[in-house]
């Protein structure tokens, strides 16, 4: 799959648990992304601008980092919840990334990935759904994970 990075682009990103297993029904498995999302953030300098977890799979919107490539901040992020998790093999080995390259698409991506849980039936309103970035952008609410957004650029 060729990936196109290094553009300026911003990345709609999914990745899956090994066998699409719910391994992110547990709620300390959520706490270890959130954990290893905002220390490679921090590693390798990019943005978040909105994530979900799902029990089987994660999307995130991102730029592209300052510090190395997306598959580089990408392969951390799962190495770390891999070696501190209970399970050998936690995700699939590839992930799913779409370049963002335009107002629409990019409103688009953030609300799908705000209404997943709704749409899939977990919750009846996103601010439900505990692990994703949504209450940020509905109140400005810090969480465990530095959301880029017009709450922080004020």
């Amino acid at each position: 799959m060729l990936r196109i990075q290094d553009e300026g682009d911003k990345h709609f990103v999914t990745v899956s648990c090994y066998e699409r297993k719910p391994y992110f029904n547990k709620s300390g498995h959520c706490e270890l992304f959130e954990d290893a999302l905002e220390r490679m953030r921090e590693r390798y300098q990019f943005q978040i601008f909105a994530y979900v977890i799902m029990p089987e799979h994660v999307h995130l919107l991102v730029s592209e980092p300052k510090v190395g490539l997306l598959s580089d901040a990408m392969k951390a992020i799962k190495l770390s919840v891999t070696q501190r998790s209970s399970w050998m093999r936690f995700w699939m080995p590839r992930y799913y990334d779409f370049n963002v390259y335009s107002g629409p698409k990019y409103k688009e991506k953030v609300k799908y990935i705000h209404r997943n849980p709704v749409t899939r039936g977990l919750v009846h309103e996103p601010q439900d759904w505990q692990w994703s970035s949504y209450r940020h952008y509905l109140t400005g609410e810090r969480g465990r994970v530095e959301i880029d957004s017009e709450w922080t650029r004020q």
